[in-house]
């Protein structure tokens, strides 16, 4: 983040909890959220991953060493075209024409010549538009995402890669980096969708765990934090990423093919680093949360985005609390109408991993975990409930919208630096979330709900909080 002067806020919206953001497309409907549920489905923990006593697809691999990994990429790349090949048709009219080639490779070993380029030290997959290829590093890529993820996250890099060619036999091969990389993203949202509601031949998706391992991927293939959407190549930063992944998980592929510039260029929030973002030894966009300055600011950048909130007082000594229970790093009291700071787990969550250092996510994820606290605050005032899953994703939803305020050329005492969103995100898919915690810190099991009620806010702002989250 970085701190501004102080100064009101542009406009204020007529609801009571009225902020400083305005709409802007790929919202969702304000039908009233089921916290059970994502998009419609019943969130499940069952298992994820290849289904048991399943043949395999037996595609043919080119180059491959027909191991575990190549056998788990065709299986991947079999379900995707069975999922195109139903798709296409009913969607868009055209029968679906199967990738040409299928290439193995080992980014390791001796290089490939593939689409113009040596496969040395390449760690990737991607699809070839020039003689329809989808090619895999099987040495380092899909064995580093198996590990980390599960196989479920080579299923979702090659549905990506597989959106690519669906965006080629559509025409649409032509549009900038960002909105490809934006359209297959959501278009592996709707081979996802498929899979979760039972209808894939090798695969099976639980929509609580399982689906929180597909968010944690497209979080681990981001863009690294500056990197302007312009720049060639660019895939968008991890809140970008996963929204795509969201409406085509929630929509039909219709939705993803509308993607185009000008939805980007209003939606996206991937940016590069102002020139005056300066690293203060936390990297850049990082400030010090315990910094009394960025306290202070903080708090006035709550005020502005609940202006009807009558403002709680900001504490570090922590007291009982006649009707909460205590949660960590901050907390909020609604009998004494105090938000209480925990310094010292503050600096843990925001001081961002370093090269040799684990550290924590970053300052945003701090200051969001406050915000929350201020949010329960402003739901309290508006009369609503603070405890339980639906008055935790409406905190979520109130907490995007005070992030909200704080981005493009709004002037308010904090603004959003590159990479702040997607500590959000990470934040929200960790095992247990304050952003979208309750007043005691309980939350919904579902990252993709989080992600989801945050993202409604910040797109919406807060009148879709005190709707569609009632």
């Amino acid at each position: 983040m970085k701190a501004l002067t102080r100064a009101a806020c542009a406009a204020a919206l007529v609801a009571v909890l009225g902020g400083c953001a305005q709409a802007v497309p790929g919202t969702s409907t304000a039908d009233r959220q089921d916290p059970t549920t994502v998009a419609g489905l019943a969130i499940t923990d069952g298992p994820s991953g290849p289904k048991a006593g399943v043949a395999d697809a037996g595609l043919p691999v080119l180059n491959g060493d027909g191991g575990a990994i190549d056998k788990l990429a065709a299986n991947a790349v079999a379900d995707v075209q069975r999922y195109w090949d139903q798709q296409l048709p009913e969607h868009f009219g055209r029968q679906f024409k199967p990738i040409t080639r299928l290439v193995s490779y080992d980014s390791g070993a001796r290089g490939l010549n593939l689409c113009g380029s040596s496969t040395a030290g390449l760690v990737n997959a991607f699809y070839c538009a020039n003689d329809d290829t989808v090619a895999w590093d099987r040495g380092e890529l899909l064995p580093s995402l198996d590990e980390s993820f599960g196989p479920m996250s080579v299923v979702a890099v090659l549905a990506h890669e597989l959106g690519h060619a669906i965006q080629f036999r559509l025409g649409a091969g032509d549009a900038p980096s960002i909105v490809k990389e934006q359209q297959a993203d959501c278009y592996a949202g709707n081979f996802f969708r498929w899979v979760a509601e039972g209808n894939a031949p090798h695969f099976q998706l639980s929509t609580g765990p399982g689906l929180n391992q597909i968010m944690s991927t497209l979080f681990f293939i981001r863009d690294n934090a500056g990197t302007s959407a312009a720049a060639d190549g660019a895939h968008g930063d991890a809140f970008d990423r996963v929204s795509a992944f969201q409406f085509g998980f929630g929509e039909d592929p219709k939705r993803c093919a509308k993607i185009d510039v000008a939805e980007v260029r209003q939606r996206i929030s991937q940016q590069a680093f102002s020139p005056e973002e300066r690293d203060s030894g936390l990297g850049k966009g990082n400030l010090r949360v315990t910094d009394p300055n960025a306290l202070q600011n903080l708090q006035d950048s709550l005020r502005i985005a609940f202006p009807g909130t009558p403002p709680p007082a900001f504490t570090q000594h922590r007291a009982a609390c006649a009707d909460a229970k205590p949660t960590t790093p901050a907390g909020y009291c609604p009998a004494t109408n105090v938000v209480t700071l925990d310094p010292a787990e503050l600096t843990k969550i925001g001081t961002p991993p370093r090269r040799g250092n684990k550290g924590g996510i970053g300052d945003f994820a701090a200051f969001a975990e406050i915000a929350s606290r201020y949010a329960l605050a402003a739901q309290k005032a508006a009369g609503g409930s603070l405890d339980g899953p639906v008055a935790g994703l409406r905190t979520a939803c109130l907490t995007g919208t005070w992030a909200s305020t704080m981005r493009g050329d709004q002037e308010t005492p904090l603004k959003l630096s590159p990479g702040d969103l997607d500590e959000a995100v990470a934040e929200m898919l960790k095992a247990s979330s304050l952003i979208a915690g309750d007043l005691d810190g309980q939350s919904v099991g579902s990252g993709f709900a989080r992600v989801e009620a945050f993202r409604d806010g910040f797109a919406s702002g807060s009148t879709i909080c005190t709707s569609k989250y009632a």
